[in-house]
């Protein structure tokens, strides 16, 4: 392809980039008051609505999908770059309303699905399907006792075995127990969780072995679009994640099951239910109740965020896509999605983009001998 074609590719991607740098959605979606609410709740007896509070959006929303849309994306010549960027301003777009109606119930509800989906019967029925299955008896593994410390230093530990370096914060106000944030190369903590072994295991092995390895596979390439993300990049993203999880012994029955309630809370969404409702929902099907109060904050943060259902259909396709027999290297060369392997290597092939200089330890190193998992991942529908 000619120079000219190349500057102007190059420039388009440039410039999307310049708009799109503030809309990291998990820099706005977790509530800042989720420990003051859960002890609202709990006080309760679970009879309360959690009122929860979210940080200010830093930008004007319409005026940002102005700028994106006014981008000439018509002047790609290419059809297959052209399209590729056609479905990412869409994305973004979609994303933007995402953020600019975080804390406004429906509203926000309905621009989560436009951009996640939700359950399909399905999916609740593999989801009920893993519920059947009995936890593993490895109890020391799963007792907590590191704190948040003790826990960055295992992370510290394993990341040796990568050739790249990021940043460790802490933070009370995860409703998660540890995130990748992309656009800041940091692994955030939650300071108020009391880790296992086996949470270590999983983190280390989903957060770092995937979620920070395809951030620095991003960063190297010169197309931004790698780093901020291809359409529809999550199912795929916690796919891989958590298919590294399975390939390090780390994946547990007790884990796929969170993943399982997961789907029934977002299904629940679907159903109209309240926070409360999710909640009993959640302990009627055999949840702690802790366990229960984090997957309900997940789901109904922002005013019901349906993109948690993703991580078991995400696991599944990349089962089958490596069973058979695809290399996951360039699924690994930033925030990409498994549809769009075509357009990957194609942008690898004519020099737009690199392969990945860092592979998941796991996908290489394969120490999984759990059958029971891998029958349990052969027998999802």
């Amino acid at each position: 392809m000619g120079v000219v074609k190349n500057k102007v590719l190059f420039e388009i991607d440039e410039k999307i980039d310049f708009l799109v740098k503030k809309i990291e959605l998990l820099d706005y979606i977790n509530p800042l008051n989720i420990e003051e609410e859960k002890t609202r709740f709990f006080n309760s007896k679970f009879t309360v609505e959690p009122n929860f509070k979210y940080p200010k959006r830093t930008f004007n929303a319409l005026e940002l999908q102005r700028q994106l849309f006014a981008v000439k994306i018509e002047l790609i010549e290419d059809e297959v770059l052209r399209k590729l960027y056609e479905d990412i301003i869409y994305e973004y777009s979609g994303l933007i309303e995402c953020l600019d109606t975080i804390g406004q119930g429906k509203k926000f509800y309905y621009n989560s699905l436009r951009c996640f989906g939700t359950p399909t019967e399905v999916d609740v029925k593999n989801a009920k399907f893993i519920l059947h299955f009995e936890n593993e008896t490895n109890v020391e593994k799963t007792l907590p006792r590191f704190d948040v410390h003790e826990t960055e230093q295992q992370f510290r530990d394993f990341s040796k075995r990568y050739d790249f370096t990021y940043s460790i914060k802490h933070s009370d106000k995860l409703s998660a127990i540890a995130m990748v944030l992309n656009n800041q190369q940091t692994l955030v903590l939650n300071s108020n969780h009391t880790f296992s072994q086996s949470d270590i295991d999983i983190l280390t092995n989903h957060e770092i072995g995937v979620h920070m390895v395809t951030t620095m596979n991003g960063l190297r390439n010169q197309l931004k679009i790698f780093s901020h993300g291809f359409p529809n990049n999550t199912e795929t993203q916690e796919g891989l994640a958590v298919f590294s999880e399975f390939m390090s012994n780390s994946l547990n029955i007790k884990r796929l099951k969170i993943l399982a309630y997961r789907v029934l809370a977002v299904d629940s969404l679907a159903k109209g239910y309240n926070f409360q409702q999710t909640f009993r929902m959640l302990r009627n099907n055999g949840m702690l109740k802790d366990d229960a109060f984090t997957v309900s904050v997940r789901v109904h943060r922002g005013g019901g965020f349906t993109k948690d259902y993703l991580y078991l259909t995400g696991l599944k396709k990349i089962y089958n896509h490596h069973k058979s027999g695809n290399d996951l290297s360039p699924l690994l060369t930033g925030k990409v999605t498994l549809e769009y392997k075509n357009s990957i290597e194609y942008l690898i092939s004519n020099g737009f983009a690199r392969p990945s200089k860092f592979i998941t330890d796991s996908y290489t190193s394969n120490s999984n001998k759990n059958d029971k998992i891998a029958f349990l991942l052969e027998n999802l529908k």
